[in-house]
């Protein structure tokens, strides 16, 4: 046996997810906890999110946290990428939502526009986006978005 001590073994480490608690304030914006707000709609005690607006929160928060199973599973099956691919470089800072048309329990669809304030590289940034939703199967799910400035 040898003396020699060995290095452990390191895969390439994932960036941590922003240390989020149910008692935090919630990553999107709205006064309430985490738990409360968010984090129930990923959990799943939530139930789904009940408007387009509250989903697009829910997304936001999710990529805060880098929720994945979460921002999959409220994707549209049509436009469902196979996994996120999360920059680990990329902090997620402040939601802002512009406007929001339809959505509600009245409607099949809706859009949200809405700018997600970021730090990448310690460079501060913002994007800008106007998602479209549609009801699947009864709940809400992102579709897809249109990138401004």
């Amino acid at each position: 046996m040898s003396r020699r001590k060995t290095r452990p073994r390191t895969s390439p480490a994932r960036p941590a997810a922003p240390a989020v608690t149910p008692e935090s304030p919630c990553p999107c914006g709205l006064d309430a906890s985490y738990g409360a707000c968010c984090g129930r709609f990923h959990s799943g005690t939530g139930g789904g999110a009940p408007t387009a607006e509250l989903l697009m929160r829910s997304r936001y928060s999710a990529f805060v946290v880098r929720d994945e199973a979460y921002l999959l599973r409220s994707w549209a099956p049509e436009t469902r990428p196979g996994e996120v691919d999360f920059d680990p470089g990329m902090r997620w800072t402040g939601l802002e939502i512009e406007s929001a048309t339809d959505g509600t329990a009245f409607h099949q669809q809706g859009t949200v526009t809405f700018t997600a304030r970021y730090v990448h590289g310690g460079e501060p940034g913002a994007l800008r986006e106007r998602s479209r939703f549609a009801r699947h199967e009864g709940a809400w799910v992102y579709v897809d978005g249109d990138i401004g400035e």
